[in-house]
């Protein structure tokens, strides 16, 4: 129970494929593989105390990513590959017998629209493989499930509002760029808002609703209501939560960039005729945007991320903040990319090194929440995310 193999080569394959490195003790078998194996090498390269083996491989090929599995006999596939790809990296998972980790759920490639449905159908037949799926494993989803299981755990017997904000305070000094890769980071902007109250979705237009909200160290910066897949699986494994919401910070220069490019249409979706070739507009414009795998060198600033809880300890009403504020310029020195990758790569670290361990092995498709969160939150704090809570602060949840 030793050899991973990761998919993509991203900021976030970057962070996590070097922090496994750093956690050789559990991770001694490494292969890396992607549709561009050079980008697998240069990663590979900055590695100095074991050998990373790199590969070729089409994620949405299923035979391909077989003949890959029977060639390394990895003991879990950690997917940080784009979200259209989820599902033939679980139906080759299947196909071969072994079991599954992902950060994003599963987003159609005709339709910007995400939804767990698509891999919770899979639960059956992993549960009778005796694999298991782990879903959602970086920072939000992932460690905002670790949080709310963590407070439902220890600090409330009902958890009735949530609220998972997320504040990029950092600066790259780009006339506009994305932390992520922008075609997945622009749909999921450019899609309607949604949240949970009293057992029902409300839609909003995009980006329609915000408020200032207050971050540690960064201060007020205007918080933008958005649909993010967490709030799925969280008032489902919570059925106390009456109303579940997802936030997120844009600046003003951000907004007015992406507002003129989706009058243009240069975040559209669907192909158009150029020069006899079609192309999608947004994967053109992910061509020409700055790479986010670059973006760390500059970057200033920090990241704020966490839960908002409301709820009873008994019959007793208590608030809760349970964030982690991460430097990108220390996420930067350590792994040589900024703070958005690193608190995406470092869960998905720790989610494998887990399964590894055997300390979270569920046989069936299961997101974070369902485990025991005591021990992630351990490693969170070895691993370079440490988290801080506050109690009982004037946390306002009527607005």
């Amino acid at each position: 129970m030793n050899r991973v193999l990761v998919i993509g080569a991203g900021g976030v394959s970057t962070v996590a494929v070097k922090k496994m490195a750093m956690n050789a003790d559990v991770f001694k078998d490494i292969m890396l593989a992607s549709r561009t194996k050079s980008k697998c090498d240069k990663i590979a390269a900055d590695i100095k105390n074991l050998s990373v083996q790199t590969a070729q491989v089409d994620a949405d090929n299923v035979d391909e990513l077989l003949k890959l599995f029977e060639s390394f006999q990895p003991d879990i596939v950690v997917n940080l590959a784009l979200p259209y790809q989820d599902l033939s990296v679980m139906d080759a998972c299947l196909a071969y017998g072994v079991s599954y980790l992902d950060t994003a759920n599963y987003e159609p490639l005709d339709e910007a629209k995400y939804a767990y449905g698509w891999q919770w159908a899979y639960r059956e037949r992993f549960e009778k493989a005796g694999l298991t799926a782990i879903l959602g494993c970086g920072f939000d989803p992932g460690v905002t499930n670790i949080f709310t299981a963590y407070a439902a755990k220890h600090h409330f017997t009902e958890i009735h509002y949530l609220d998972i904000v997320d504040c990029n305070g950092g600066d790259h000094h780009k006339a506009f760029a994305t932390n992520f890769n922008p075609e997945i980071n622009i749909r999921e902007i450019t899609q309607r808002g949604k949240y949970f109250d009293n057992g029902q979705w409300i839609e909003t237009n995009p980006l329609s609703v915000h408020r200032p909200l207050f971050y540690p160290n960064i201060g007020y910066r205007e918080s933008y209501l958005m649909y993010h897949e967490e709030l799925e699986s969280l008032v489902k494994n919570f059925p106390t939560i009456k109303r579940a919401r997802f936030w997120m910070t844009f600046g003003h220069e951000y907004l007015t960039h992406l507002r003129v490019m989706q009058n243009i249409g240069m975040t559209s979706i669907r192909p158009v005729l150029y020069n006899g070739v079609e192309i999608v507009p947004i994967q053109f414009l992910k061509a020409v945007l700055p790479d986010p795998g670059t973006l760390g060198v500059d970057y200033t600033g920090e990241t704020s991320i966490g839960c908002r809880i409301w709820g009873l300890y008994d019959d007793q009403v208590r608030s809760y903040y349970i964030y982690n504020n991460c430097s990108h310029q220390e996420a930067y020195r350590e792994t040589g990319a900024q703070a958005v990758s690193y608190t995406t790569g470092v869960p998905a670290m720790i989610g494998a090194k887990l399964f590894l361990q055997g300390i979270w092995q569920k046989p069936g498709v299961v997101n974070l929440e369902e485990f025991d969160p005591d021990p992630f939150m351990d490693e969170l704090n070895i691993q370079g995310l440490p988290w801080q809570e506050v109690h009982n602060i004037d946390l306002d949840y009527r607005v």
